[in-house]
């Protein structure tokens, strides 16, 4: 088959079709991993061999797919996740329909078109008379979505065994690449007051919620976004009735850095927050959930030489940071990643989630191209 007939995008469209109609929310399992064997079957005619983690903690099983030559030395790891942030049923309510340039549907820019592409790259490479110059390996997660607890362990063991990493995130803002992302902390605050009745004996008490004020005012104030540092205090709980001095109080913190030694500093000083109040205990778990991703020289090296790729298959692959985190901040550390190599679109998370279907050939043939030439 020629390879112009390997990129059809109504094709490519009809097979995200079918991974997006069956719905993935992360805490569904049973949904994941109905899609999970989708994906399974789809390989079974390919030199591939599968391997299935089993889910643990609530989420679905994971999926490894290797290629059987290029096992032996380090090569290209894919990385995609099944999961969506939606929940079940919402495709009633952003049902799969194509207007224009415009496909919709849950998890169809993030990242059901992603994985997709790179999947059909991958059977398009297979077509070919040659095996690429490395393994490939491309996994298949079931939590990105919640911070990947599940799947962390397998991604760092697969990342520092490669030589090259691709994570098939949706592109950004008219198709940018990504090259580097902020970590990402999250933390939770519990305060612990002395309850009393608010009319008859307020100077007994010691207000849970009070202290909480002060815990969100010195959180607000770690904020620098000159620097790229965000903190936001995206939950608060407390008290129990309006006459009763509120004992308890709590809150949960994000935090967003973009660099190893923001991040250092940004997480001892939310860890070492304190009670301005006698009688008054604050007490701050949590951790940097994700390292940031930052824009090393392998980083670099394989930016170039997808955008010398790109400009062959006929686009200029701009790169860019962002501020959410990817599975790519496990990986980047220790070898050259690169990001964003999903579908363009816009709505991640929302309900007009939309990818654009001309970029469903182009970015498919980068990757095939990536496959191709990596070495």
């Amino acid at each position: 088959m020629a390879s112009s007939n390997l990129f059809d995008s109504q094709t490519i469209l009809d097979g995200i079709r079918r991974w997006v109609e069956i719905e993935t929310p992360t805490e569904v399992p049973e949904q994941v991993n109905k899609l999970v064997s989708m994906v399974a079957e789809q390989y079974r005619d390919l030199p591939v061999t599968l391997e299935r983690v089993a889910g643990v903690d609530g989420c679905g099983d994971h999926l490894v797919a290797r290629s059987t030559w290029g096992q032996d030395r380090p090569g290209v790891l894919v990385l995609s996740h099944l999961d969506t942030v939606h929940p079940m049923g919402f495709i009633e309510r952003l049902p799969f329909k194509v207007e224009g340039n415009s496909a919709f549907g849950p998890g169809i820019y993030d990242m059901k078109g992603g994985a997709y592409i790179a999947y059909h790259a991958f059977r398009a490479l297979c077509a070919t008379a040659d095996d690429s110059p490395l393994g490939i390996t491309h996994v298949f997660t079931s939590d990105e979505e919640i911070g990947s607890p599940t799947s962390r362990a397998l991604i760092e063991t697969e990342g520092r065994k490669a030589k090259y990493v691709l994570v098939t995130e949706p592109a950004r803002d008219g198709g940018k690449i990504v090259t580097g992302r902020k970590g990402v902390g999250r933390f939770q605050a519990f305060i612990k007051g002395v309850p009393t009745h608010a009319g008859t004996r307020p100077e007994d008490g010691r207000s849970a919620v009070r202290e909480l004020a002060n815990v969100i005012q010195a959180l607000e104030g770690m904020n620098d976004l000159n620097r790229g540092v965000t903190v936001n205090v995206g939950v608060v709980r407390g008290g129990t009735r309006p006459n009763v001095t509120p004992e308890e109080a709590y809150a949960e913190i994000d935090l967003r850095v973009p660099s190893l030694k923001d991040a250092e500093e940004l997480v001892g000083k939310i860890l070492g927050l304190k009670s301005k109040t006698e009688g008054v205990t604050v007490k701050v778990t949590g951790e940097l959930n994700r390292p940031p991703y930052e824009k090393s020289n392998s980083g670099a090296a394989l930016y170039e030489h997808a955008r010398t790729l790109a400009a062959e298959i006929g686009f200029d692959l701009v790169d860019t940071h962002t501020g959410g985190g990817s599975d790519g901040n496990f990986t980047a550390a220790n070898t050259g990643t690169l990001d964003g190599l999903g579908v363009d679109g816009k709505g991640a998370h929302t309900h007009y989630e939309q990818l654009y279907v001309s970029s469903l050939e182009p970015r498919a043939r980068l990757l095939y191209r990536l496959y191709q030439t990596l070495q």
